[in-house]
């Protein structure tokens, strides 16, 4: 892990933005300042507990994001996707000449921030995920035209800080987004609908819950630990003629490979339709 990083601003905390925020403060890596805004003073309060950040409420001060990024080395715009081109004009001016500007908003193109930023603004467009909260993130990078070794090495660092690291060009985005980026709420919908079928046995809700989180938990920390391939840990656990091989028989009844084939295909067109602005 990186020794330091330096001054950050990020301008829209919200979510994902206070999701990263939140996860570089949690891993305790030394930072030369960090600053927040949000829209309200409600939601700027809610960071404004946390170590080493100056949390801004624009309610309160119009001009907090050319302020906040007038001493950051690396500026995350998290605002969204609508708002972001003019943002770009409000903040152009105060960039630092050697400021590094990451993208957090989705389906917004680096010709976007080309455009509101200058060609020759250092651009890198990223696709995080909200388990970077609890640093086992997944975010996917990648540089505009201007964008040097250098700064991706300085932004990876940074990702890193919260989770796994991949870089790719551009095109490839939009589809990682499908699977890192929204993958999360696959998995929670998963764990609700298993929680649901335990109910429907006869347990109470804490124990369905307990059994069907837990399970989840369990099965993905052995999948870390052992290193094993998921297909080889789910035949030891499916004794031949056994329960488990009759419930995955019928799992495998329901084209599970297709509906999540359709499901990331849906995603992956609303990702290019909102980069179209529809």
């Amino acid at each position: 892990m990186v020794d330091s990083l330096p001054s950050l601003a990020f301008l829209g905390a919200g979510s994902m933005g206070g999701a990263i925020l939140q996860g570089v403060v949690a891993s305790g890596v030394p930072v030369d300042g960090i600053v927040a805004t949000n829209r309200s003073r409600l939601k700027a309060d809610a960071l404004a507990a946390l170590p080493g950040v100056t949390s801004i409420a624009l309610e309160e001060r119009p001009d907090g994001n050319a302020e906040a990024v007038a001493s950051a080395r690396i500026v995350l715009v998290g605002v969204k996707p609508a708002m972001v081109p003019d943002l770009l004009r409000e903040i152009a001016p105060s960039l630092r000449p050697d400021a590094i500007v990451v993208s957090l908003a989705a389906g917004v193109t680096l010709q976007t921030f080309a455009a509101g930023l200058g060609q020759q603004a250092h651009v890198i467009r990223s696709m995080p995920n909200t388990p970077s909260t609890v640093r086992r993130g997944v975010t996917g990078l990648a540089a505009g035209a201007a964008a040097t070794a250098d700064d991706m090495a300085l932004v990876r660092a940074l990702f890193e800080t919260v989770g796994a690291v991949i870089e790719v060009d551009e095109a490839q985005i939009d589809a990682l987004s499908t699977i890192s980026g929204s993958g999360p709420a696959y998995v929670f919908l998963l764990i609700e609908t298993f929680t649901q079928a335990a109910i429907g046995k006869g347990f109470s809700e804490a124990d369905a819950r307990l059994m069907a989180e837990q399970t989840f938990i369990g099965a993905t920390a052995l999948l870390e630990a052992s290193g094993e391939e998921p297909s080889e840990l789910r035949r030891r656990v499916t004794s031949p003629k056994g329960t488990t091989e009759r419930a995955v028989a019928v799992l495998q009844e329901a084209e599970l490979e297709g509906v999540f084939a359709r499901a990331t295909d849906a995603a992956l067109a609303r990702a290019r339709e909102l980069a179209a602005g529809a």
